[in-house]
């Protein structure tokens, strides 16, 4: 027997947020979400989405024991940008007990027809800023911070209770040479030269704070027309702001301006702290914080966190300009490989740029659907 309850009380909450670190404790790809971001996260004072969404978390028990747990947000903002009636569920993690994913996802649908919602959609997060997308392949790779890791049987259970792709986000991981590939270095020549635009060059973070508001208002307008994309409010962007500055290295925060001295573009990437956090198991004490910065010590291994260009400036080469740049400045640290974040398979503009160097798709994420029977249960 199954029992599935609502989380209510700051012990179920300290529950939910633990819980993935007890599943995946003895997993070597799993990369926890720290518990503080997470409870963050679903804080209504504290996560501004709550200006445009709703979200409601759930436990499943045995027993007393925790064995699953799922969440589900309503985003009103979405719903209305593409004219939908979508609930997303997210953070649905659970042990490989078909009677316990399906009582977790029922409750889900539940929640969804009381709402008036006629599809499921998921796992997503409030924003393209939260984590989302359940891995599909690539359980053999350690995961980034900024992504989730789950079990390979996950998508079993997913197909056995009816959802279906709704799409793919792709993974890859970038072998770094000595050299930028000369089509690139030639994009990247040819876009300052016939448009104007320059990289901005830092020895310190202190230079780069100037820029980093600007550049995060790109993102807005860079990933307006992507599948499942708000607007970010001042607070989410300040956010993500304090992120670039407390883990950025100066030649790591690529700032494009144009003939104007404005903001046109950036990149972002940093030093891998997956290991660091993996062995944190989700808390960010002390300890944790020293292995944090010892591996933003080592250049090993770059994550790529983001690239984002304004509407008006793109298609000009500028991205060849970003990733010139900040690869020359990888090699130059002695980096072997950089990772990208998650890109939705179908941005054919993002996923040509990668094709230049040496890679392999090394993770696939999916976002899945589930259409709302109007009676009965889901099977």
């Amino acid at each position: 027997m199954v029992d599935i309850r609502e989380v209510r009380t700051k012990s179920d909450r300290k529950r939910f947020f633990r819980f993935p670190a007890e599943l995946y404790r003895d997993n070597g790809y799993f990369v926890p979400a720290l518990i503080a971001d997470e409870t963050d996260t679903f804080n209504p004072k504290r996560n501004p989405a709550y200006e445009y969404a709703d979200a409601w978390l759930w436990l499943a028990e045995r027993n007393g024991r925790t064995v699953g747990r799922i969440g589900a947000i309503l985003n009103r903002a979405a719903n209305d940008k593409e004219n939908v009636r979508q609930l997303r569920f997210t953070r649905f993690d659970f042990v490989d007990d078909r009677e316990v994913s399906q009582a977790l996802f029922d409750t889900v649908i539940a929640k969804a027809r009381a709402l008036g919602m006629n599809e499921i959609i998921g796992p997503l997060g409030f924003s393209n800023l939260d984590h989302q997308g359940m891995l599909i392949d690539g359980f053999d790779q350690p995961d980034m911070y900024i992504t989730l890791y789950n079990h390979p049987y996950y998508m079993a259970h997913m197909e056995r209770m009816g959802l279906s792709r709704k799409w793919d986000w792709i993974e890859r991981k970038i072998f770094i040479g000595k050299e930028v590939p000369e089509s690139v270095a030639r994009m990247a020549v040819i876009c300052q030269e016939r448009y104007g635009y320059r990289i901005r060059r830092f020895r310190s973070m202190r230079e780069v704070r100037p820029f980093i508001r600007p550049a995060m208002q790109i993102i807005n307008a860079s990933f307006a027309k992507l599948h499942g994309t708000v607007p970010l409010s001042d607070r989410q962007l300040d956010k993500f702001s304090r992120l670039v500055m407390l883990t950025g290295y100066p030649e790591y925060c690529l700032i494009v301006t144009d003939s104007a001295d404005e903001v046109a573009a950036f990149g972002f990437m940093a030093p891998s702290i997956s290991d660091a956090i993996r062995l944190g198991h989700g808390r960010m004490g002390l300890l944790t914080l020293l292995r944090v910065i010892e591996n933003l010590r080592d250049h090993t291994h770059i994550d790529m966190y983001m690239i984002a260009v304004r509407p008006q400036d793109q298609r000009k080469g500028i991205e060849s300009l970003i990733l010139s740049e900040g690869m020359k400045a990888a090699a130059g640290h002695g980096c072997a490989d950089l990772q990208t974040g998650p890109m939705l398979e179908d941005n054919i503009k993002v996923q040509n740029i990668w094709k230049r160097w040496d890679n392999v798709i090394h993770r696939r994420r999916r976002c899945w659907t589930f259409k709302i029977p109007q009676t009965g249960n889901a099977q």
